[in-house]
């Protein structure tokens, strides 16, 4: 199972950290992957002044936005998973 994590603190959320968990959610549903990555929220990852921040399997990216939440979900769940994107 790989696990995302997306921060759901304060300056993360003002950052669109909903946004992007509705759109990882939906990509995940998209490509049949519930039963292969889970996706949680967190308060905190101590990146707060660089934007949402996103941990896939042990390595967090601070920097991740809304309009980015669709190739970043290829480029770093899709891949990992050894799988094409749809």
């Amino acid at each position: 199972m790989l696990t995302i994590v997306i921060c759901v603190g304060s300056s993360c959320y003002v950052r669109g950290s909903d946004k992007l968990a509705e759109t990882f959610e939906r990509l995940i549903q998209q490509e049949g992957l519930g039963d292969r990555v889970e996706l949680t929220g967190a308060f905190c990852m101590e990146h707060c002044s660089m934007g949402v921040s996103v941990r896939v399997a042990d390595q967090v990216y601070p920097e991740v936005y809304p309009d980015d939440a669709e190739s970043f979900f290829r480029n770093e769940v899709v891949s990992r998973l050894g799988q094409g994107a749809k």
